[in-house]
């Protein structure tokens, strides 16, 4: 079986007022900054608080009422801008400008730095959303992408390759593609033989399900990705069994040791470490929150599960 991965949401959501557990670092999520004395001067004017910078989101909450908070998931960020603000603390004085979108809502957001002359929360949030978006790779279900050169992996900063499977057949046409697969520390890369731009980039992270299932080409190894990633079913088929189901063994490994601590790709150094999550954080009283589960669907059918379209299972 393969590891369940909480649901990411700190990078794609924003939410408000949301409970201690949630505004801990999850597994792979780095805290990159703390800049105190940020006021959140569209939704808070005049109150003092905190601003911490993470390798997915950032989150801001009152020095006074902890509770009082919004957490900003990179990729809802549309954009980024400096301009200047009226702040009750400081006055007319230049503040970050962060557009968003989210669940089809946009919201803006205005943090002004109640310390003169520190360009720390212009820098700092740029810089690392920038690192963000750079890093998609990491994160994403990639078809055709730029992936191979020379016929190798074109591998990513904090990338290795464990193993190279020749043979492998993508199952997405009548007559099946004969490819290569790569299998690294953070995902699954196939591509054709005959054409390298042929080719689909898997991450761990997106990937729901892996097993060996028959088809009409006999048994063969079927990879289901996320909703969020589009809900596809990839089959390809390896011979002999043998080899197959090493090839499965060795996914499902890394898989776990992926999931234990997830490597998302935003790499960002600042000269001086930001203190602990947990002596910055106030205690407060934690929400219950109630997890539905995803319905299942077929392993096999190269449904698309969000638009419910068949997205042809085409690379």
């Amino acid at each position: 079986m393969v590891p369940v991965l909480d649901a990411l949401w700190e990078d794609r959501d924003v939410r408000f007022d949301i409970s201690l557990q949630q505004m801990k670092m999850r597994s792979g999520e780095v805290l990159i900054d703390c800049l105190d004395a940020i006021e959140d001067t569209k939704g808070n004017n005049g109150e003092k608080g905190r601003l911490l910078v993470s390798n997915l989101r950032i989150i801001w909450h009152s020095l006074a009422i902890p509770r009082v908070n919004l957490s900003v998931g990179y990729n809802c960020i549309i954009n980024i801008t400096t301009r200047t603000a009226n702040s009750k603390l400081r006055g007319q004085t230049e503040a970050l400008y962060i557009l968003t979108k989210s669940n089809n809502t946009r919201f803006e957001f205005i943090f002004t730095s109640v310390v003169p002359g520190s360009p720390r929360l212009f820098t700092t949030v740029i810089a690392v959303h920038r690192a963000y978006e750079t890093s998609k790779i990491y994160r994403d279900l990639k078809l055709r992408g730029a992936l191979i050169q020379n016929k190798q992996l074109r591998l990513l900063p904090q990338e290795q390759v464990y193993d190279k499977v020749n043979g492998v057949w993508n199952l997405s046409s009548d007559q099946g593609n004969l490819g290569t697969f790569f299998i690294t520390n953070v995902r699954i890369v196939w591509h054709a033989n005959m054409n390298d731009s042929f080719n689909v980039s898997i991450p761990y992270l997106q990937i729901r399900s892996i097993k060996i299932r028959d088809s009409k080409f006999g048994l063969a190894l079927v990879i289901e990705s996320s909703q969020q990633s589009g809900g596809y079913v990839l089959g390809f088929k390896i011979d002999p069994m043998e080899k197959l189901q090493e090839a499965v063994k060795e996914i499902n490994s890394l898989h776990k040791v992926y999931s234990a601590c997830p490597i998302f790709g935003v790499q960002y150094e600042m000269e001086e470490k930001p203190q602990p999550l947990e002596d910055l954080t106030v205690e407060q009283v934690q929400d219950d929150v109630e997890i539905e589960p995803e319905e299942p669907t077929d392993a096999f059918v190269f449904q698309n599960n969000k638009t419910g379209k068949r997205p042809e299972a085409k690379v």
